[in-house]
């Protein structure tokens, strides 16, 4: 049986304040990346000893994030064109790729969150045996997955274009980093 963080007190003291890497992904010919910048909070929450997974599926549920899913990372460049994504790592670590080929790698642990723009490439290049994530899409949008193969384009530019910003932070909710980072774009 999961634990449920019912009250808004208790969901208070485990996340912490926002430390945000912001980074800019330009389109490189094969991936359109995104004029929204790619968002990582570093030790986002102070995960409790059990149900780590379940603090964040509360949070996103709170927050208006869905279609949530606990897994990994996929091991290959995809990307999503209909809707952006939020991943929080509950156990282990990976170094992942954003951006495609030429795109940057950062080291993600537990208690990191990162947020991807629709249309921004993402890639497992390595992980421990225990990394946990739960993923989860903006109420309203429904993913798609793409792969940077001929063709994709320029459908999946207009997705893109098209997908609308979140109504709130998937972990700070409506005062949160996201919405004043993307505003400005």
């Amino acid at each position: 049986m999961s634990k449920t963080f019912a009250t808004e007190s208790q969901l208070d003291r485990v996340v912490n304040e926002p430390d945000v890497l912001v980074q800019k992904l330009k389109d490189d010919g094969t991936f359109p990346n995104s004029k929204l910048p790619l968002l990582i909070y570093r030790q986002a929450v102070s995960l409790p000893e059990h149900d780590q997974a379940a603090l964040f599926e509360q949070l996103f549920a709170d927050n208006g994030w869905v279609g949530m899913w606990r897994n990994g990372i996929y091991s290959y460049h995809h990307y999503h064109s209909t809707a952006h994504e939020v991943l929080a790592v509950y156990g282990g670590s990976a170094r992942v790729q954003f951006g495609g080929e030429r795109g940057v790698v950062h080291e993600l642990q537990t208690g990191d969150v990162v947020i991807i723009p629709a249309g921004v490439a993402h890639k497992n290049l390595g992980s421990s045996g225990d990394l946990g994530v739960v993923g989860a899409y903006p109420e309203g949008q429904d993913w798609d997955m793409n792969y940077g193969r001929p063709g994709e384009r320029p459908r999946a530019d207009g997705n893109i274009e098209r997908v609308p910003p979140p109504k709130m932070d998937p972990i700070y909710g409506e005062g949160g980093p996201l919405l004043e980072k993307w505003s400005r774009h």
